[in-house]
């Protein structure tokens, strides 16, 4: 089927809506911006309650992704994120949910077949990908160190 760009044009326009891109902009630095307020807090009250500064931020990354898996297996993360966009992607908490979602949604599946074959589906590739690029990084380095 050939469709000129003409008549492409007039039926694209009536299916898309004007993008609320201020709102958007607003919406993911605020929920953004406060998972990461979340997470310096906690940092803080684990060091108030004894942990040096390397423990801290150890619990903090543990309780954040334990949240962010709860909140997924819950169905609360991807509502959360509906409204916050790029805003619920701050790494650890992004990630973790990118694990479970895959893990929540195939458990009828049973659990090789479902949950251990679509866990890393979608952040099978970022650890990838990101390990290969810190190999790459990291010989670019020391070459030219």
């Amino acid at each position: 089927m050939n469709i000129s760009k003409d008549r492409y044009s007039d039926m694209v326009k009536p299916a898309s809506k004007n993008s609320r891109w201020a709102v958007n902009l607003l919406k993911a630095f605020v929920i953004g911006g406060g998972i990461c307020v979340i997470g310096q807090a906690l940092t803080s009250l684990y060091a108030y309650l004894g942990a040096d500064e390397k423990n801290a931020a150890a619990w903090c990354s543990v309780t954040l992704i334990a949240a962010s898996v709860l909140l997924t297996a819950l169905g609360l993360y991807e509502k959360i994120a509906k409204h916050a966009g790029a805003g619920t992607l701050v790494p650890i908490t992004g990630f973790a949910n990118s694990v479970a979602a895959p893990a929540v949604e195939f458990k009828t599946e049973g659990y090789v077949l479902g949950v251990g074959a679509k866990i890393f589906s979608i952040a099978g590739p970022v650890i990838l990908y990101g390990t290969a690029a810190g190999v790459v990084y990291g010989l670019i380095y020391w070459i030219f160190k």
